[in-house]
């Protein structure tokens, strides 16, 4: 397929095709009871690997380049930025403030563990098995310490796509259930403990890359930087963002409530990203600020979450389309990174579920707590996307990734319905049994 002349009409054809792929592929997802993330995710791997069954079709070949040179590509990796931009946005728009200090002990100790062992179980097969593939099949600069890859790979595995979870509670009518607020309470501090490790994991990467490394000190340095960032956004947003909003409804101009909090959330990115952090850090950060409270100036019904769904929903697809046309499908017949894979997925698995033994309260259903911190999703393609962009991760290694994001979100779902269930025969009996032994 040729495409000449002016490369934004190639940019809308992409468009054109992403969008309606990605909305064909959830569709199809969502009949089969699967979240609509997975069929744009397989609908961009589809696409992009047509060229293996059509070797005439090239037309997404510029976005499979390790480096992007065609100006429709880089249009097109613009916009799916945004589109990680705007969903981290509506991440921190879900939680609050006031939702991170209700969070109890138990969903503390279920976010840090949730945290610290998938890290170290993904280093720990990093170790294994990157060291056995062949040094003309991995892509990655030489530059870079072998150790900053296995981090990498690490820091992939740490966050965990809650809303996968939430929607099976939901759907279930089991949203109030004592595990489910263990695990979406626990889903708040492990989004920002794991934006701290992808902000500190990709400073030491950044270092790397040019050829110096860091101290304990500067990683530490690092650390309290992401902290302070996120601490001081949400300080100072506190007592900014109501003030900036009561002034911006004072205007008549239409949209400003859009506006306000759009210019906020690509503020605060900016601002992270000068700052050497990820810029969806500061996405996070805005949505984590705002509320609804703040915009009961405007006098409208709508709220800020029914604005930005609309923008959402065009690009948003666009990240993760993107992100399965960039799989290389003739990776998985290499037996080194099906290694990879098979053991990110093991180490994905146990080092979510280890996450419920930590679970204070006696009458918790461990097993539940623990299953449903298992998805990766979307958290886990921005993370390895991140990876890929600083050159860190390969086309190969990101392909075994994306293997494993797949895997850990298909099986979440049948293996809550069925843990539900009998987390709630469980407790009755112990009901029973106490009530027995009162009398």
């Amino acid at each position: 397929m040729v495409v000449g002349g002016d490369p934004a009409v190639k940019v809308l054809i992409y468009l054109i095709i992403i969008l309606v792929a990605a909305k064909l592929g959830a569709e199809l997802f969502e009949r089969i009871g699967q979240p609509a993330v997975l069929g744009e995710l397989i609908a961009g791997v589809v696409l992009g690997n047509l060229v293996l069954v059509a070797p005439g079709w090239t037309f997404f070949e510029p976005l499979r380049a390790a480096v992007l040179t065609d100006h429709a590509a880089i249009g097109i990796d613009i916009l799916a930025k945004i589109g990680i931009i705007i969903l981290l946005f509506e991440v921190g728009l879900e939680s609050s403030v006031k939702e991170m200090r209700r969070v109890g002990l138990s969903s503390f100790l279920v976010a840090a563990i949730g945290v610290v062992l998938p890290f170290a179980l993904g280093y720990f097969v990093s170790t294994i098995f990157v060291t056995k593939v062949p040094k003309e099949i991995l892509e990655i600069s030489p530059n870079f310490n072998i150790h900053n890859i296995h981090m990498f790979i690490g820091a992939t595995l740490c966050a965990t796509s809650v809303g996968i979870t939430a929607r099976v509670f939901q759907d279930m009518g089991k949203i109030q259930m004592p595990e489910a607020r263990i695990v979406l309470g626990a889903a708040v501090i492990d989004d920002v403990l794991g934006l701290i490790i992808l902000a500190t994991v990709s400073a030491i990467v950044s270092s790397a890359e040019s050829g110096t490394e860091l101290s304990l000190l500067e990683i530490v340095k690092l650390t309290m930087i992401a902290v302070g960032f996120l601490a001081g956004s949400i300080i100072i947003g506190m007592y900014t963002v109501p003030k900036l909003m009561k002034f911006a409804a004072k205007f008549r101009t239409q949209g400003l409530m859009l506006i306000t909090s759009i210019i906020l959330c690509f503020g605060l990115s900016a601002l992270a990203s000068v700052a050497g952090l990820a810029s969806i850090v500061g996405a996070f950060a805005a949505g984590l600020i705002l509320e609804e409270i703040h915009f009961k100036e405007f006098g409208s019904n709508t709220t800020i979450k029914s604005l930005i769904q609309p923008i959402a929903t065009i690009f948003v697809p666009v990240f993760f389309v993107l992100m399965g046309i960039e799989v290389r499908a003739e990776s998985f017949f290499i037996p080194s990174i099906l290694g990879i894979s098979a053991g990110l997925i093991v180490a994905a698995l146990v080092g979510k579920q280890a996450c419920g033994l930590v679970v204070r309260e006696k009458d918790i259903d461990r097993l539940t707590v623990g299953l449903g911190m298992i998805p990766r999703g979307e958290v886990g393609l921005i993370f390895a996307s991140i990876g890929k962009s600083l050159g860190v991760i390969d086309n190969d290694i990101f392909s075994a990734i994306v293997i494993m994001v797949i895997v850990t979100t298909l099986v979440t779902p049948p293996l809550l319905k069925w843990s539900i269930p009998r987390a709630e025969r469980k407790s009755k009996v112990e009901v029973k049994s106490a009530e027995g032994t009162v009398e």
